[in-house]
């Protein structure tokens, strides 16, 4: 569960990470009795991103002015949803900005802390532009201090972000986060740091663990994505699973991605080409169902077994972007998976037991765009293609190209793959 950004900044200031003076303006008369001095920034609080581009993001001068701004930005919808409610914050001149955030990495079953002195950047996909620091056993200031010193910071401002890192990972642990991030951390001219814009998201199994965000979660879980998602419910009846990071789809190309990012701007790119999209899944996460700890890798096997199980499914869309764990077995999974030479899966392959099933597998269109797939795609390139078609590129509209074009060919009606034990 993500929260909107005046709540991130609430629980900012509780814990003491520093933030502007702020508001929460749920009307625009609201703004005639505000606490805080012009110039202003109006905040349109809503889970989808890029705000700025879409025009819910205003700077303004007079009240005459904030109130005319925040009448526009409540009718604006952005990924189809209506702000509730709007933040107005003081304006604030940053001379630097940093990226700072903790986040749960799944595979080590760690938290790791990451830095940046690139602020517009995305975890999932940052490759070598972030430094990144392993809390391995019981936190001390000491992790946060390497991490500063790694993003090149000295002195008195290494000092400060590194205490902003502490706060960081108190707040996550206090609160059973999967993610909080500082986007940006902005410096002024005077060396003074000020958290401009946050994110947290809250492990949705940990919800029922604190009051206050249950009540949170009531209020925000299943408005926000039906409502986020509302055009493609429209156009495909589809139905979120509980867990936020499936999405259950009618159509015929099933999709797999290594992030909610790059599921959603696959499942974006499918419709907008006119395809149909099926059963989408971000690989990034432990599934709500899974009762062992799983890696990358086992999520990537299942998904794919279940995605060749599924009657209506004629293509899998695969979207990794920038890097995956264990990057090495990739080659070996598709392999096992695709089986050219034979046309049929082993259920071995996947789950250690004996026994073989005849399968029409459907399409794999994989796209992996990124300097790490470079070996990947290469051994790719040189499987032979007997009965299953295999295309790997590393434009997504390409991708999406063909995967829209293979599911329009015939129905083949797939028998269900079973294990023999």
């Amino acid at each position: 569960m993500d929260l909107l950004e005046y709540q991130v900044k609430e629980w900012f200031g509780k814990i003491g990470i520093p933030v502007l003076p702020s508001q929460r303006i749920d009307h625009p008369a609201d703004l005639k009795r505000l606490k805080i001095r012009y110039p202003i920034v109006l905040k349109s609080q809503v889970q989808g991103g890029e705000r700025e581009k879409a025009g819910g993001v205003r700077i303004v001068e007079t009240t005459i002015d904030a109130i005319a701004a925040a009448q526009n930005i409540f009718n604006l919808p952005i990924w189809g949803q209506l702000p509730e409610v709007l933040l107005a914050e003081s304006k604030y001149d940053a001379q630097q900005e940093f990226y700072l955030a903790v986040v749960l990495d799944t595979t080590l079953c760690r938290p790791v802390l990451l830095g940046s002195q690139e602020a517009n950047i995305e975890w999932e996909t940052a490759g070598e532009k972030i430094q990144h620091v392993v809390v391995e056993q019981e936190f001390s200031p000491f992790y946060a201090r390497r991490l500063a010193l790694k993003m090149g910071l000295r002195g008195a401002l290494m000092q400060s972000v590194s205490g902003v890192v502490e706060k960081l990972y108190q707040l996550f642990i206090q609160k059973d986060l999967d993610l909080v991030e500082i986007h940006p951390l902005g410096v002024n001219s005077a060396g003074q740091i000020m958290a401009l814009n946050g994110k947290v998201r809250v492990n949705e199994r940990a919800i029922k663990r604190h009051p206050d965000i249950a009540d949170m979660a009531v209020k925000m879980m299943v408005k926000r994505d039906l409502e986020m998602h509302r055009h493609y419910v429209d156009q495909t009846s589809a139905d979120w699973f509980d867990d936020s990071d499936h999405l259950e789809m009618q159509g015929k190309i099933g999709i797999l991605g290594n992030g909610k990012g790059s599921v959603l701007t696959t499942l974006d790119a499918v419709i907008d080409a006119h395809g149909e999209p099926g059963k989408c899944v971000n690989l990034r996460h432990s599934f709500m169902s899974d009762t062992v700890l799983t890696t990358f890798n086992d999520r990537l096997i299942s998904s794919l077994k279940n995605l060749a199980n599924e009657q209506n499914i004629q293509v899998i869309l695969v979207n990794f972007l920038g890097t995956v764990p264990q990057i090495d077995q990739l080659p070996e999974i598709l392999t096992k998976f695709l089986q050219l030479d034979q046309g049929k899966i082993t259920s071995e392959a996947f789950n250690g037991n004996k026994g073989q099933q005849q399968l029409d597998l459907p399409h794999l269109v994989m796209r992996l765009a990124g300097s790490e797939f470079r070996n990947v795609r290469e051994y790719l390139s040189t499987l032979p293609t007997s009965n299953q078609s295999l295309i790997v590129v590393e434009n997504l509209d390409e991708a999406v190209k063909e995967a829209v074009r293979l599911a329009k060919t015939p129905v083949v009606k797939k028998k269900e793959l079973t294990t023999n034990n």
